[in-house]
């Protein structure tokens, strides 16, 4: 079965701390169902200085659980479901079922 939620989607966040936020995904980690989020889920790391990379606190995005994200209805932004059809020439695209709207092809 093709992904519900593919790299560079528009994502609304449904759960967790950053619940309502929007963003584009970044990176999918489909063994791990997660996925990386731009400007969401955001963590501190402190690096150890290289000689390559200067140290220091760094703020990047850590994984989202697929389970707390849904794809962004193109007509209005708000969280809706995934489903599949098939177009006219037979290939399988994925539909939002909040609008009816064909999100690719």
């Amino acid at each position: 079965m093709p992904a519900k939620i593919k790299k560079g989607d528009k994502v609304v966040v449904i759960a967790g701390r950053d619940k309502g936020k929007t963003g584009e995904v970044i990176q999918m980690l489909p063994s791990e169902n997660r996925a990386v989020v731009r400007g969401v889920n955001l963590v501190r790391r402190h690096l150890r200085q290289t000689q390559q990379s200067e140290g220091g606190i760094v703020t990047k995005e850590a994984p989202i659980h697929l389970s707390n994200i849904a794809l962004a209805d193109p007509k209005d932004g708000k969280p809706t479901r995934v489903g599949f059809t098939t177009n006219e020439g037979g290939a399988t695209v994925r539909v939002a079922k909040r609008s009816g709207d064909v999100i690719d092809g």
